[in-house]
């Protein structure tokens, strides 16, 4: 087992693993706007695509994203989002793995701290990042979503 930076030209492996994070997620765009997002994020060091790797098959991922901030001693903060387990490679301790190597780069990069936020419900997902030293109680978040009718603000 090996965690590393994706690979550019690992795309591919990377879309692959996201079949097992949402089944029935929305169709992607055509190739050429993959690719371009795909660019686009590898040419941007604050987005951090971060695989366990078996051999060279790519098992587990995050994403990490170091953001800019003007509190807290303008130290940045962290977001990982779309962590996912191959699911043949589940309950062997390699998302725990990767998640500790994300927090460690966001420690390196000067985070002081980092925000995971996760939809699903049941309890062996969640103690799955209470272990990972991930603590639901810390914050509440609230997310929006275009399908929701954004209120209109009136002024006097």
């Amino acid at each position: 087992m090996h965690i590393r930076h994706i690979a550019t030209e690992e795309l591919g492996q990377l879309l692959g693993l996201y079949q097992h994070l949402h089944p029935q997620d929305e169709p992607l765009p055509d190739p050429e706007a993959v690719e371009s997002i795909w660019h686009e994020l590898m040419a941007n060091p604050r987005y951090q695509y971060l695989g366990v790797f078996q051999e060279s098959r790519l098992t587990a991922s995050c994403t990490l994203t170091l953001v800019p901030n003007l509190t807290h001693g303008c130290k940045p903060y962290g977001l990982i989002e779309n962590v996912v387990t191959h699911s043949d490679y589940r309950q062997r301790g390699l998302g725990k793995k990767l998640l500790a190597h994300a927090l460690e780069r966001a420690w390196e990069a000067g985070c002081y701290k980092v925000m995971l936020m996760t939809g699903r419900k049941d309890e062996a997902t969640l103690g799955f990042y209470k272990a990972a030293g991930f603590d639901p109680n810390d914050k509440q978040a609230f997310v929006a979503r275009p399908t929701h009718k954004t209120p209109t603000v009136t002024t006097s």
